[in-house]
């Protein structure tokens, strides 16, 4: 059982890191892994939005749960600063 205390923690670090941007490691299965940095945009009960833009100015956002964080599924990383979530 996930503990909800975690979780909640995961969500304030979020938050307060939020207009900042970001590395974000996602492990996609089969040995894939997906490097990117974006900008994270927004938090909510249950998930996260991070905007990812490429060299042509093309927006994407993408959405992950709290729990893909505490799973290790996806890490992420301050950009500036060495600091990760948990």
């Amino acid at each position: 059982m996930v503990e909800k205390n975690s979780l909640v923690q995961i969500r304030k670090e979020m938050e307060s890191c939020i207009g900042k941007r970001i590395q974000l490691k996602a492990n996609k299965g089969r040995k894939k892994t997906f490097v990117k940095e974006g900008i994270l945009e927004s938090t909510y009960p249950s998930i996260f939005t991070v905007r990812f833009e490429n060299d042509f100015k093309n927006v994407r956002k993408v959405s992950y749960s709290y729990t893909d964080v505490l799973t290790n599924t996806v890490e992420i990383r301050v950009c500036g600063s060495n600091k990760m979530i948990v």
